[in-house]
């Protein structure tokens, strides 16, 4: 089984589901990309700050020796890390991230959030995190539009075939589009039915940019980070509007959100270590809710938002 594709701004096919890496551990990361591939995944979405890019690039590696795909049957996604938002540091930064993936390309770049912080030598502390060593909040001067500019050089020298944005608000988005050259391809946001940001969603799919959506299963991701709001706040899986479509349609709580959100053109990007849920993890296209399942699944928004640096401890209120 394989995803369906969208078709990006700059003329590439994205699959609409993905395996996300996020919190997969090192011991297990490679593994777990192998069998994510034979499972039928071809987009990966990680991070600098995920910690694990080299053991994705040995699962990548692995599975292209023994055949299963080439390095074109896969979209790799990557993040530009806060601390490396200064102009002359976004290249060096990007080499360094393909240099651990062991590929000579990203199929993605995203600005992973729209903050800049004091640049942070990988030679000193690798992932750098939000903090220095002093644990301390300390930004740099560089602007969207420099950071931007320094991406969109990385799809000239062919470093990057498409280049996006993560956790980035309308507003911000508006005045990017005002210098961009080259447009952001996707927009990677949180987005479950306990936050829905349909004015966003509508918005940037209007400009021909697509919505990834992060945290399908909302507060589930959440819980062992210690987030109170987690705690406090009713599981999407077992909730009986979740369960009763999932009953309805013979399918899996997960595999409901998952298809709410692709029904609408929001691209997904669960993980799972489980064979079997890997592969319900994909067949979340081929099928389709009632539009009285939707009209219902909408009614769970409450703008709760879980992956904000403000409920990490941060004074950054970049969703205010």
């Amino acid at each position: 089984m394989s995803s369906p594709t969208v078709k990006l701004n700059s003329g590439y096919e994205m699959p609409l589901v993905g395996f996300g890496l996020w919190k997969v551990n090192n011991e297990t990361c490679a593994d777990q990309v192998y069998a994510a591939i034979q499972a039928g995944y071809r987009l990966f979405d990680g991070a600098a700050d995920y910690g694990n890019e080299k053991e994705v690039g040995q699962g990548i590696a692995r599975a292209i020796k023994d055949g299963l795909v080439k390095r074109e049957d896969l979209f790799v996604v990557s993040k530009l890390w806060n601390t490396f938002h200064d102009g002359d540091k976004v290249e060096p930064t990007a080499r360094k991230q393909l240099d651990d993936l062991g590929l000579e390309y990203f199929d993605l770049f995203l600005i992973h959030f729209p903050v800049a912080l004091k640049y942070v030598d990988p030679a000193e502390r690798y992932p750098p995190g939000w903090t220095n060593a002093e644990g301390k909040i300390e930004f740099s001067n560089a602007t969207i539009q420099e950071t931007w500019q320094a991406m969109e050089s990385l799809v000239d020298k062919k470093l990057a075939r498409s280049i996006g944005i993560s956790n980035f608000s309308a507003q911000l988005i508006i005045d990017l589009l005002r210098h961009a050259r080259i447009r952001p391809a996707t927009l990677q946001i949180e987005h479950h039915p306990y936050l829905q940001q349909k004015g966003l969603v509508k918005y940037v799919q209007e400009e021909g940019i697509v919505v990834t959506a992060y945290s399908s299963f909302g507060p589930l991701s959440f819980i062992e980070l210690n987030m109170d709001s987690a705690h406090s706040t009713p599981p999407l899986l077992e909730h009986e509007v979740i369960k009763s479509a999932a009953a309805k349609h013979g399918k899996t709580p997960a595999q409901i959100l998952l298809r709410w959100a692709t029904q609408r053109n929001v691209a997904v990007i669960p993980k799972s270590n489980n064979p079997t849920r890997l592969s319900q993890n994909l067949d979340v296209t081929g099928w389709n809710l009632d539009q009285s399942d939707i009209d219902a699944i909408n009614k769970l928004d409450l703008g709760l938002r879980f992956n904000d640096p403000v409920n990490y401890g941060f004074n950054i209120p970049i969703f205010v």
